[in-house]
């Protein structure tokens, strides 16, 4: 009789890669957290170490009250200098290691956090890797008064860019700074680190969703088979 072993939920194989993450938080110091379905098994992965760590940055408030919630000091990142590395998930990754991030809303401080790490280890599932970036709606959070221009700009570049709403009432969903987020469809990301250098500069935005000047130097990623490690 042959027996078969079930596949792997994509909960399962976050948990695989929370746990795994672990390996790569260096001991005696703080480590960056981000935001994210995957980063809270992180976070609970955190729990079992949590006595060998300074503390954690963490690139939320929803990540913050949950690390103080495991009983991790949180520090703002005004009082860090560096960070040995920065754990954070992804909703694309590509062969690069360049990112598309900001499903959660909280793209500019996962990306203050990122620029302060000597690694980012991108901690995702394998239906997050793509060959292009693109696919999942790019998240751009912007100043309110500027958000039509960027939609024309967009527009202009093949892309459909849509504010993002709040699921409670239908109203623009307002980030931890206070601004709103466009999400942008129909693109294909073939360059970039030229790309968010582009978006970047325009008037009003705040954030790209783009992580090419801050890649990924690991991804952990879920498989069936287990825990494959990227390194690019």
């Amino acid at each position: 009789m042959t027996t078969t072993t079930p596949a792997l939920s994509q909960d399962q194989l976050k948990t695989l890669v929370g746990q795994a993450a672990l390996q790569y938080v260096v001991p005696g110091e703080i480590v960056g957290v981000g935001t994210g379905s995957t980063v809270n098994k992180f976070i609970d992965a955190l729990a079992t170490i949590k006595g060998q760590i300074l503390g954690a940055v963490s690139s939320s408030l929803a990540s913050t009250e949950r690390l103080k919630a495991i009983g991790v000091p949180v520090f703002d990142a005004n009082e860090v200098q560096s960070l040995s590395v920065y754990i954070d998930g992804a909703d694309e990754i590509d062969a690069k290691g360049y990112m598309v991030k900001g499903g959660g809303a909280a793209l500019t401080r996962e990306k203050i956090v990122a620029a302060l790490a000597g690694q980012f280890i991108c901690i995702a599932d394998e239906s997050k890797l793509v060959d292009a970036l693109g696919a999942f709606p790019l998240p751009v959070e912007v100043i309110p008064m500027a958000a039509a221009q960027i939609q024309r700009r967009f527009e202009a570049m093949g892309g459909q860019a849509s504010i993002r709403l709040s699921g409670a009432d239908g109203q623009p969903l307002v980030t931890d700074n206070g601004q709103h987020i466009l999400d942008v469809r129909g693109l294909q990301i073939r360059e970039p680190l030229a790309f968010e250098s582009t978006v970047n500069q325009w008037p009003g935005v705040v954030t790209v969703g783009v992580f090419a000047h801050q890649k990924a130097s690991v991804c952990l990623l879920g498989t069936a088979s287990g825990v494959r490690t990227l390194k690019f």
